[in-house]
């Protein structure tokens, strides 16, 4: 055995996505970071010991341009053109080479912390340092750093230091919360473990273990769907523990969920109730994939009224959309659904506040020990939502180092520069304008070869015959909506539908609440519309919508049996459709049924528009709108989209300053679909590797005040990222001006920028 002492800027204790994302960050700003996890893989709940697929604010599809940016969605993208299969050991890999990759970063797997020094009175400890043994290797390291991140999951390090934590469920009148316990309670959601199958084209045969527990004695058959087809994160529902310390209990928990899976194989095997002579068990977990424990305390209590409401923070840093999603006590054994899920009506923000310690003056935290009630821990929990806690905590953390302050410092001194550090690095929050003092495009003149001036998703004329043939037909039995941006006013729709019989077609325009909302909350015009019968003709809705700012608006088409619209692909840049009717693909799970975000779903219709034309003219797509900060859609898509693109033409979006400016970078963030939910092992899944909204050929060029001309300062091809980042050489000098062309996408019509900045 052998000792040693590391010493680093900043320790991230657990390698989650959460402990990812934290010391990613912190090292992409030249902060020296140590990353320490006591399993053999990164990941936690994803990687391929546990096999979670990650979930996150696009909730499977129910939220709307919610799919994280930032660390998380580097690795999603990445994933996809990777791992189209969804392997979770490539997924592995995914993970490692981001961190891999970073000069600045020191791994040390197989590394579990043990003990934790810290000083101080109770309300203001200070970790010294934390010592992790490394069992194959057998060394004992200490390690040390002006600031600590507690990425554990269950709160280890802040336990140890001293921290205040919560366990268990808080009372209603704590926190005002409508679904808490009228009295608390220590109860947890519970662990899990999962399994795969395989198909081997022959019979094989299964002889149950004596570990196995019998399910039919128990009310699992009765309560729970079972198929022989499904494996892995179908049956996250083998859950239990809830009424058991999770921690303590933990080596109890996991023989119960390896029991009941045996169990249910052999049930699946052995009852003949299933068509599964040919399938064979392939793979049980063996490290229970824990759902709660401690939550560490800090400044500020995320808690239900915060999800539900959606609170606007002056320090929201990272944002969540999964449900409050809260699991019965009694897991798997429960005679009720294994889930119960209410839904905000957008992304809910999730305060910087509640990623440090309120007592332990130089930790801070992120992922499943957020600072959090029970109930609005069941929304915030989730890997991805954990990924984009951790690059706010790392970048938070790098900041502390640079400044050298605490973490209460940034909150209280740099608040604004954390905000502005995490847009520019694309990380995944919301609400956040851009205001960096910095970014030389601010003060640029904004121009481009041409623009999307008009809402619609057309008809395209075919030379071969019926102009009509590429076009699917939806008949209005239901209410439909078109989401899209008004900017400045929706004077017109124009809508292309066929009728049975002369009647009318009523026609909504509904503003959405909160600007990254996407429902039909107030009413603000209406009118009808006469349709004659007969089949394809263009009708018009006359309206008169001029918010004072600009927004979403949603369309709505009131349902009429008579009337049918034509559907198209793929949507236009700023536009959704919703359906009005409940989507459920999950029997196991109860939602609320009470909420528009669920009443009116995009999964329906994803990835398809109702044929449409939408007038006057619009700015919602101008060049102006890839300076504005917003890297997602809030109160419209703010990014800048091209008129479509002509081979052999290419389109570019110029920066122009009235006197000269010295640079150091240029940094790009292209379109890469937010609304497509990317997920690890593919539950839901999208046919393209790259998506078709990405630039994929592009040229970064600027113009030097010396007078030489136009110099390119990166060329690519084949580009799949949404974030690129371009250094400009010091040979150059001040510059007049600076332009992004681009010569071809993945597969969408326009050229698509989200951000386009200069940084001095």
């Amino acid at each position: 055995m052998r000792t040693q002492t590391v010493e680093a800027d900043v320790v991230v204790v657990g390698g989650g996505l959460a402990g990812v994302s934290a010391a990613v960050a912190a090292a992409r700003l030249g902060r020296q970071v140590v990353l320490v996890n006591n399993r053999p893989v990164l990941g936690g709940n994803s990687s391929s010991e546990v096999r979670v697929w990650v979930c996150g604010a696009t909730a499977h599809g129910n939220q709307r341009w919610a799919r994280e940016t930032g660390i998380v969605g580097e690795m999603y993208v990445e994933n996809q053109y990777r791992n189209p299969e969804g392997n979770p050991v490539y997924w592995d890999d995914v993970v490692l080479d981001t961190v891999r990759r970073e000069k600045n970063l020191r791994l040390f797997l197989n590394t579990d912390v043990r003990e934790v020094v810290a000083t101080g009175p109770d309300d203001a400890r200070r970790i010294e340092s934390v010592t992790g043994w490394t069992m194959g290797s057998e060394i004992l390291t200490t390690f040390t750093a002006p600031v600590f991140l507690d990425c554990t999951g269950d709160g280890l390090v802040g336990a140890q230091a001293g921290a205040r934590y919560r366990l268990g469920k808080e009372s209603q009148a704590e926190f005002g919360e409508e679904w808490a316990p009228p009295e608390p309670v220590r109860e947890f959601l519970g662990s899990t473990l999962l399994f795969y199958t395989k198909d081997l084209g022959r019979p094989v045969k299964y002889v149950a273990p004596e570990t196995a527990i019998d399910i039919t004695t128990t009310p699992i058959p009765m309560n729970r769907v079972i198929r022989s087809g499904d494996s892995g994160a179908h049956y996250w529902w083998i859950e239990w523990g809830g009424e058991l310390d999770i921690v303590d209990d933990n080596e109890r928990i996991r023989d119960e969920l390896r029991g009941v899976i045996l169990g249910i194989w052999d049930y699946i095997k052995n009852s003949g109730k299933f068509d599964a002579d040919n399938l064979t068990l392939e793979w049980i977990g063996n490290v229970p994939g824990k759902r709660e424990y401690r939550r560490l305390v800090g400044d500020y209590t995320l808690h239900q009224g915060d999800v539900v409401d959606q609170t606007v923070f002056d320090d929201g840093v990272a944002f969540g959309g999964w449900s409050i999603d809260l699991h019965p006590a009694q897991g798997m054994y429960a005679e009720g659904a294994g889930a119960l899920q209410r839904f905000s009506e957008g992304v809910f923000e999730i305060p910087y506040r509640s990623l440090y310690s309120v007592n332990v003056e130089n930790m801070l935290f992120a992922g499943r020990d957020v600072s959090a009630t029970h109930i609005a821990f069941g929304a915030a929990r989730v890997m991805a939502t954990c990924g984009a806690m951790g690059q706010a905590a790392g970048t938070a953390a790098a900041l502390c180092v640079q400044h050298d302050t605490t973490p209460r410092g940034i909150y209280t001194d740099h608040l604004d520069e954390l905000r502005q550090t995490l847009l520019r690095w694309d990380a995944p929050a919301v609400g956040i304008a851009n205001t960096d003092p910095h970014d030389l495009a601010r003060r640029a003149a904004v121009t481009a070869s041409s623009t999307t001036t008009r809402i619609a998703a057309p008809v395209v004329d075919h030379a071969d015959g019926d102009p009509y043939d590429s076009y699917d037909v939806f008949d209005l039995d239901v209410d439909l909506g078109i989401a899209l941006p008004v900017d400045p006013r929706l004077d017109t729709v124009e809508l292309l539908v066929s009728a049975r019989r002369d009647t009318t077609l009523s026609v909504e325009v509904y503003s959405t609440g909160k600007p990254q909302n996407v429902v039909p909350a107030h009413l603000e015009t209406k009118t009808d519309v006469a349709v004659a019968a007969g089949d394809e003709r263009w009708v018009t809705a006359h309206l008169a919508y001029a918010p004072d700012r600009p927004q979403n608006a949603v369309v709505v088409l009131r349902a009429n049996p008579d009337v049918a619209v034509r559907t198209t692909a793929p949507l236009p840049p700023g536009v959704l459709t919703l359906v009005h009717r409940v989507d459920n693909d999950d029997q196991n799970v109860q939602i609320s049924s009470e909420e528009l975000l669920v009443q009116w779903p995009t999964k329906p219709l994803r990835g398809r528009s109702v044929v449409f034309r939408a007038g006057p003219d619009t700015r919602a797509l101008a060049p102006e709108r890839a300076t504005s900060g917003y890297h997602r859609n809030h109160g419209g898509p703010h990014l800048w989209a091209s008129s479509p693109m002509v081979p052999g033409r290419d389109e570019w979006l110029r920066l122009d300053w009235d006197e000269p400016v010295t640079g150091r970078e240029v940094r790009v963030v292209f379109d890469d679909d937010l609304d497509v939910e990317l997920n690890t092992l593919h539950h839901h899944r999208t046919p393209d590797e790259i998506m078709p909204t990405l630039v994929k050929d592009y040229r970064v060029e600027v113009l030097p005040d010396a007078g030489t001309g136009w110099v390119t300062v990166a060329d690519e091809t084949d580009n799949r990222w949404r974030l690129r980042v371009h250094p400009l050489p010091d040979h150059l000098g001040p510059l007049r001006a600076a332009r992004l062309v681009v010569g071809a996408t993945n597969g969408a019509a326009q050229a698509r920028v989200v951000a386009l900045r200069v940084q001095e």
